[in-house]
């Protein structure tokens, strides 16, 4: 439903008002003219109808009635527009009804939306958070043994140009340090 259906549905209901109320009004007209009517003959007894033509009497009688047909088909038009209206403010009122309940579900569809998106991410990030923990475990293992092999090779090339054990040199002694005497066993 858009934005233009609302107030097509609100001219409608005001209009089935109004023809409410024209209605309800040429009834309590009706009604007040029949008592008005009634009163006016109960009333007064010494009304008599005068003697009067019957044809004169029997063209009111015929105009009457045809204003009389005439109102019961403005009735029966009026009644038949107001069932029309009512049809379709209850097939309006299904379509809202409709219409409320599924935008209430796309809203809670929207609220959940951030939640699935932060499952689904953990899942796909989980594997991938596994092969970067093994790879840094890797990489510990390939430096350590890096550190290995470099201080082996370190090692050997210090081996290598040495030509053996290194021993420590000491300083040659003078001809004066050379005449030590022995000491006495006592």
């Amino acid at each position: 439903m858009s934005q233009f259906d609302t107030p097509d549905i609100q001219a409608l209901s005001n209009e089935v008002s109004q023809l409410r109320q024209e209605l309800q009004l040429r009834d309590q007209l009706v009604q007040q003219l029949s008592q008005e009517l009634f009163r006016l003959v109960k009333g007064n007894t010494t009304f008599m109808p005068q003697k009067s033509e019957p044809e004169k009497d029997l063209q009111q009688l015929q105009a009457l009635q045809e204003q009389l047909q005439a109102v019961e088909q403005q009735v029966t038009f009026y009644q038949e527009q107001i069932t029309a209206r009512d049809a379709e403010i209850y097939q309006l009122r299904q379509s809202v009804q409709e219409l409320t309940d599924r935008s209430r579900m796309l809203e809670q569809v929207v609220q959940e939306l951030p939640q699935i998106y932060r499952r689904k991410f953990e899942e796909r990030m989980a594997p991938v958070r596994e092969k970067v923990a093994m790879l840094q475990k890797e990489n510990r293992q390939l430096q350590a043994e890096l550190q290995s092999v470099s201080y082996r090779l370190a090692v050997k090339s210090r081996n290598a140009n040495h030509s053996g054990i290194d021993l420590p040199t000491f300083p040659r002694p003078s001809a004066d340090q050379t005449n030590i005497s022995a000491i006495p066993n006592s």
